[in-house]
Order: C-alpha cells, then sequence, then structure tokens
C-alpha cells in the first residue's frame, strides 16, 4: 500500500519490526530536533550527522549487495572506500603530487573507474572459486591498499595525507557561491536559545543533498535489481550455487556484477567523504570501517536494503553518541564504550532476530503483483490443514 494513496492503511499494513523502527526513528528524529532548538546540539553538526548517516548508508548498501544478494565474503570495504577516496583527491587537490586542479566530477569518474579495475583484478582469479577464496584475496587487498598508500609518497604523498581538496560543488554556477551568498540568519524559538544559521551550516546543507542523491540513486538501483530477474539469480546462487548453474546460469558472470555493483557503490562513499572532510590520510583507510559495514548489514538484514539503510544509521548513532559521554563523569574511559555498544548489539541481534532488524521479504514483492497493491495476507493454515480438510469433505 502505498503511503501517498492511503497513509492509514499503509501504516497498518506494517509489521511489527517495521513500526518500531518508524516509532524509533521518529522520537530519535524529534529528540535531536528539540536539541537543536535548545541549543544543545548546533545546527552544522546536526547535517554532519546526516552526512555520516548517508556515508554509512552507501557502504553499507555496497556490502549488501554483494554479501546480502550473492553472498560474496568482502573484507575490502575499506579499501574500495580508500580508493573511491584517493582517486577523487588526487585528481583535484591543491596538494596532489601527481595530477590536482581537475573538476570533482573528473575526481568522481577517475575513483569509479580506478575502482572497477580493481573490483575486476580481484574478482578476475577468486570469483571462479568458493566464497572462502574471496575472503582471504579481500581481506590480503585492504591491507596491500593501506601500505601503498601510507608508503608511496610520490604517488599518494605518503603519511602526510591530501589537502587542499575543493567541495563538490566548487566551480559549479549558483551552487559554488550559495553558501556566502546565503544571509546569517538567526533564530530564537525558545527564548534565550538562539539557533544560528551561517556559512558553514549552507555548505553542510549542499553537502547534505549530494549525499541524498548519491545514497537515492543507490537505493532506487539496488531497489530495482533486487526484484528483477537478475536480483532472482544472484539469490539463487547465495542460496544453492549448484542449483543456479544446473539451471544454465553462468554463475560466476552473475557473481563479477554483482561484487563490481557494490565496489562502486562503496568507492562512491569515499567520493563523497574526500569532499567532505576536505582530506583524506592513511587513517581514513582503517579497518574498522569494514567492521561498522558488517555490522550495519547484519543488523538490518542480510539482502535487505532497508536493513542497510536503518544499520548504518544506528552505527553513526552510536560512534558520535558516545562522544557525548566524555561530558559526563565515568569512572571509565567512554571512548571504548562505543566497540562495547556495538558488540552488545550484535549479540542481542543475533540471539532475538538472526535475521535481522528488517528482513528482505517484504521488499521482494512488487506492490502491483498482490491484489490491492499491499502485501499478500498470511494463511491461516498451511497447505497440508488445507489438503486434509479437503478430503474430509
Amino acid at each position: 500500500m502505498s503511503l501517498l494513496d492511503d497513509p492509514k492503511a499503509a501504516f497498518a499494513d506494517l509489521s511489527r519490526p517495521e513500526g518500531w523502527v518508524l516509532g524509533v526513528s521518529v522520537a530519535f528524529v524529534l529528540f535531536l530536533f528539540v536539541a537543536m532548538l535548545t541549543g544543545a546540539l548546533g545546527p552544522t553538526y546536526f547535517l554532519f550527522l546526516v552526512e555520516l548517516a548517508g556515508m554509512y548508508a552507501l557502504l553499507s548498501f555496497g556490502l549488501n549487495a554483494q554479501w546480502g544478494f550473492t553472498g560474496l565474503i568482502n573484507f575490502s570495504v575499506a579499501a574500495f572506500f580508500g580508493i573511491g577516496a584517493y582517486g577523487t583527491a588526487l585528481m583535484t587537490a591543491s596538494g596532489s603530487p601527481i595530477a590536482g586542479g581537475f573538476s570533482p566530477l573528473v575526481g568522481l569518474a577517475v575513483a569509479l573507474v580506478v575502482a572497477l579495475a580493481l573490483a575486476l583484478l580481484i574478482g578476475i582469479p577468486t570469483l571462479r572459486l568458493r566464497a572462502d577464496y574471496l575472503a582471504i584475496a579481500s581481506l590480503g587487498l585492504a591491507e596491500v591498499v593501506r601500505l601503498i598508500v601510507l608508503n608511496e609518497r610520490w604517488l599518494t604523498n605518503g603519511s602526510a595525507g591530501l589537502r587542499g581538496i575543493p567541495g563538490f560543488f566548487d566551480g559549479w554556477p549558483v551552487l559554488s557561491t550559495f553558501p556566502e551568498a546565503m544571509p546569517g540568519l538567526r533564530l530564537e524559538v525558545i527564548p534565550g536559545s538562539p539557533v544560528i544559521l551561517e556559512t558553514a551550516f549552507w555548505q553542510a546543507s549542499l553537502n547534505v543533498l549530494l549525499v541524498l542523491a548519491f545514497a537515492g540513486a543507490a537505493y532506487f538501483v539496488l531497489r530495482r535489481a533486487h526484484r528483477s530477474p537478475w536480483g532472482r539469480v544472484l539469490r539463487t546462487i547465495r542460496s544453492d550455487e549448484d542449483l543456479a548453474r544446473a539451471l544454465g546460469k553462468n554463475t560466476y558472470s552473475f557473481k563479477m556484477q554483482s561484487f563490481v555493483l557494490g565496489s562502486l557503490i562503496m568507492a562512491l562513499a569515499g567520493v563523497f567523504y574526500a569532499h567532505l572532510n576536505l582530506y583524506v590520510g592513511p587513517g581514513d583507510l582503517d579497518p574498522i570501517t569494514t567492521f561498522y559495514a558488517w555490522v550495519a548489514v547484519i543488523l538490518g538484514g542480510s539482502g535487505s536494503n532497508r536493513g542497510a539503510l536503518f544499520g548504518g544509521i544506528v552505527i553513526v548513532t552510536i560512534r558520535e553518541g558516545t562522544r557525548f559521554l566524555n561530558d559526563v563523569a565515568l569512572p571509565i574511559d567512554p571512548a571504548p564504550l562505543r566497540l562495547l555498544l556495538i558488540g552488545v548489539v550484535i549479540v542481542a541481534v543475533m540471539r532475538y532476530r538472526p535475521q535481522g532488524v528488517l528482513p528482505p521479504q517484504r521488499e521482494l514483492i512488487w506492490p502491483s503483483a498482490v491484489g490491492g497493491g499491499g502485501t499478500p495476507e498470511t494463511p491461516d493454515s498451511g497447505v497440508r490443514e488445507r489438503k486434509g480438510g479437503d478430503d474430509d469433505e
């Protein structure tokens, strides 16, 4: 049921986990909004949280296209993220040792091409084999890329990183001068707690629009692909690759397509990060990025695009929320609590929702294929019970 056609029926059609996720998400957004109005949370930092959530959603989408759709174990999320970040930085940064000064659109194209080449390079020798070999090769790839970035100074500027990266919209008509052209605004909804919107806020708003465009495009492509015949072949490969081969499918080709698609989405997250942070360094290829992406996909539900989005938001909430614990007098250092909370989340999900918070079953149904536009009703009895009842008659 479409939300625009019949909002009441659409909300009534939500499952219990979907209703819970919607309620918690709305409550959390309202909490952030109230915190912003009271001055407890700066408006620019609020937009920064949205930007980070979009970036991690892109990483989760990319991994979901590989592991969730096809069952490909990729432990090099940070490598493709770094390729995207360094690819655009080397083309656009003023401090680039090999190029620099090009348009961010050129940097975007170069980053995606390099990510494509790297995905083919690692996929050609491993995807003909079982998943374990891809896992081992991707684990080594992440470390190889990090060491190259760290040690090849002539190419990447080594441990100093790359500075002078322009914003993505620098040089664009209207958008490049939009933050400076907008006037500073002072809003005082609550007396004594003014909200000031200055140039940094308008610049952050452009970054939010950019990451929403990237994440929206990735979500639309994956949603259509997941429900398509191509997506059904991928799910068959994940469940039983021998069966897919017996049906005449070239499983190697399908796995390669899935691996390349996911790698490009991860590189897209790196491109956004470079133009958001305006600096990239070897530390940005930290393996913890891969860990966060895996946690997001497992938490949301493997194969679920909505779950990947939800998982990315939860990761950012834990990652950034623990920073505020520094203001609370605790007998222990609050910094390690970040990984502790993520560990608790993983244990809770594995115990109570091993299929994830938002499993993909409802995403696989075309609304037009179901009478009334909603999801199919669950039968009161199974096939065997119905058959037995017919025989009694």
